[in-house]
């Protein structure tokens, strides 16, 4: 059996080995090519891990030195809650990594996170179609029965 998966805050030292995972991200969800999220989008994103003013983190899992998922995260205030609540905004694994326990420990990582942050609340959301994601998620969070919309301004 191999090592477990260490999950870590991620380093700006990472930058090479995240942005594979960050664009195997986008490209699940459509993201790639003509699509694809503008690099200053991007750009962005990576310093807003590295800054202490912003509300965002990043985590990776590794094995051997090697990145095989990440998940970002934001902590925002809420109309039912008095503490801040924690959004789970991002989670990634690579494919041949899937169900092997890297996602549980990611979703483990934030909790952690959170918790030390005095929050009391974590949620997230994926696609309907996302059914190998959805078995994990059923197994560690409760499904609300909430409908999301967007609209983009």
């Amino acid at each position: 059996m191999s090592e477990r998966a260490v999950v870590r805050p991620i380093l700006q030292t990472d930058l090479a080995a995240w942005r594979p995972l960050w664009d195997g991200y986008n490209a699940f969800y459509g993201r790639n090519g003509a699509t694809a999220l503008a690099d200053a989008i991007t750009d962005i994103t990576w310093q807003r891990f590295f800054d202490p003013n912003e509300p965002v983190f990043a985590l990776v899992a590794e094995r051997g030195g090697v990145l095989l998922g990440l998940t970002h995260y934001l902590f925002h205030r809420s109309t039912t809650r008095i503490e801040p609540t924690c959004y789970l905004q991002d989670l990634f694994t690579l494919p041949a990594e899937r169900g092997l326990g890297v996602g549980r420990a990611l979703i483990e990582g934030v909790s952690e996170a959170a918790r030390g942050a005095g929050v009391k609340r974590l949620y997230w959301q994926t696609h309907e179609s996302n059914a190998a994601g959805r078995r994990l998620y059923d197994q560690v969070a409760q499904h609300l029965g909430f409908i999301v919309y967007s609209r983009d301004l």
